[in-house]
């Protein structure tokens, strides 16, 4: 069991099972979501994601048709995103987790829009957009 919340406390949630895949997202709309260079993510199957505490204080944004990044609107943590097309799993921002999800990142998807300060040294399988 795998836990995790806001910067204030108020929402917190459970992921029961591993996550699929840990991973690094360099899209503009994570990047403007985390006022970072990038942000690295978790692919959690939606079943196995559980909001346990302050539900009502959870607001969303549709970043893209479709696709939904769910934050704290007290403090403004991005905890989660979601999407029709994606509706099996949900993606959790890792800066949220209070546990160590026992795995690593394993790829950057959407380098071809990355920030020009970044540079990629890892050795992790780069791609342009989405992971196929």
């Amino acid at each position: 069991m795998l836990h995790g919340s806001c910067m204030c406390g108020t929402v917190q949630y459970e992921i029961s099972a591993l996550p699929l895949v840990m991973y690094y997202c360099h899209c503009a709309v994570c990047r403007s979501a985390s006022g970072a260079g990038f942000a690295t993510n978790i692919a959690v199957a939606t079943a196995d994601f559980t909001v346990t505490g302050g539900a009502e204080a959870i607001s969303a944004y549709e970043s893209s048709p479709g696709k939904l990044r769910h934050f704290c609107a007290r403090c403004g943590s991005p905890i989660y995103s979601h999407g029709q097309g994606t509706s099996h799993y949900v993606s959790v921002r890792c800066g949220t987790l209070r546990d160590d999800p026992g795995i690593r990142p394993s790829f950057h998807a959407f380098v071809g829009s990355k920030a020009p300060w970044v540079t990629i040294t890892d050795g992790l399988p780069q791609f342009a957009e989405a992971r196929p």
